[in-house]
């Protein structure tokens, strides 16, 4: 059976594979999800070896990238109480104090094992356990690997921290879990895609405050939540219909936002458009209902405009004829008098995302209740 169609997404934190390092001996590293719904939950955790989409100008890391095989050592999980991070949990002595209050370890197995040999490319699910959390609470996972090429997140906002001589230290350097799987019974699985927007970058670590965040909390728990933000993700990494895209599809309605890192990085309007049709098509194709946002205003210069505007225009008279709604990002968030620059910043701060949220649910409540 598909785990997809056991496990739900039950943490809106954004983890996806952006980079790889090498440990050659073994390297130990944890990492902080937020829960979203409490309670007592059958979990398994989702797992990638293969790059989700695009870093910086693709020089070292790109979309669907195979990453070589690795060794996970050991995996457990615990439970830290909501609460117990502060915002300065990057200096050494707040992360040491941090991990010190992690409880209720319990370990990981993968087919009955603690250990794993992780295979080239390889898509694994932690075995099934029941955990407790309540409402808000870390799940903390710490993994042990070694390996040449292990994928994780650079550009993480989450807690992170890897064990050292001088004991634990904030770094990102760790495997990430693609998903925070449990079961539970949802009246649909809504999947929020983008790039380093919609991952939350622009709010503070661990805040939790950027827009697909505060619109979870607002459509509320009877709904499953999965963050597929990813930093420097593109619309051309998403039609190449590979592993990020693929996880996508896992959903029930899905809300698409990309384009700013296509634009930036010299894409046609004519190239952004026909990879953003391709997804809208793809994801209808997988049975989804399909919700469009304009491409966010990013202080272009005035090249970079008239291809945003180009592309924007697209959305709103040809990709509207066929999804469920799109969504006008730029009347939130850019400039009255010169739209293509930001009101609240490139990447949204609190109040951006928080207006963002609260007119995109007024404009999703009809599609959903």
């Amino acid at each position: 059976m598909n785990p997809f169609d056991i496990y739900v997404s039950n943490s809106v934190a954004g983890s996806a594979n952006q980079l790889f390092y090498a440990a050659q001996s073994p390297q130990t590293g944890r990492v902080f999800y937020k829960i979203a719904c409490g309670g007592r939950l059958e979990y398994s955790l989702l797992f990638s070896n293969v790059i989700d989409s695009t870093f910086s100008d693709g020089s070292k890391s790109r979309k669907n990238l195979i990453c070589q095989p690795w060794n996970l050592l050991s995996a457990r999980v615990g439970c830290l109480r909501a609460g117990e991070i502060p915002p300065d949990f990057t200096s050494p002595s707040v992360a040491a104090a941090v991990n010190e209050k992690v409880e209720s370890f319990v370990p990981l197995t993968f087919g009955g094992s603690g250990e794993k040999q992780v295979a080239a490319g390889e898509t694994f699910w932690s075995d099934p356990l029941v955990l407790e959390f309540d409402e808000g609470d870390y799940l903390c996972l710490e993994m042990t690997v070694c390996g040449p090429m292990i994928p994780y997140h650079e550009e993480s906002i989450l807690p992170v921290f890897v064990k050292t001589d001088e004991g634990w230290r904030y770094g990102r350097t760790t495997p990430f879990a693609g998903m925070v799987g449990c079961r539970r019974f949802v009246k649909a699985r809504i999947g929020y895609l983008g790039d380093s927007i919609t991952q939350g970058i622009g709010v503070p670590l661990n805040s939790y405050r950027h827009w697909n965040a505060l619109l979870s909390a607002k459509i509320g728990l009877d709904y499953a939540h999965w963050n597929l933000g990813i930093g420097y993700g593109r619309a051309e990494d998403l039609a190449s219909d590979g592993a990020w895209l693929a996880k996508a599809k896992q959903n029930d309605l899905t809300l698409l936002c990309i384009g700013v890192n296509d634009l930036m990085r010299g894409f046609s309007a004519e190239q952004i458009i026909k990879n953003i049709d391709f997804t809208v098509d793809a994801l209808l194709a997988a049975g989804h209902r399909v919700v469009v946002q304009t491409v966010p205003p990013f202080d272009y210069d005035e090249e970079r405009t008239l291809r945003w505007n180009r592309v924007n225009d697209h959305i709103k008279t040809v990709v509207s004829s066929k999804v469920s709604l799109v969504f006008d990002t730029v009347a939130v968030l850019g400039q009255k008098d010169s739209p293509q620059k930001c009101l609240y910043g490139g990447h949204p701060n609190g109040e951006g995302c928080a207006k963002w949220a609260e007119a995109l649910y007024d404009a999703l409540n009809p599609l959903l209740f």
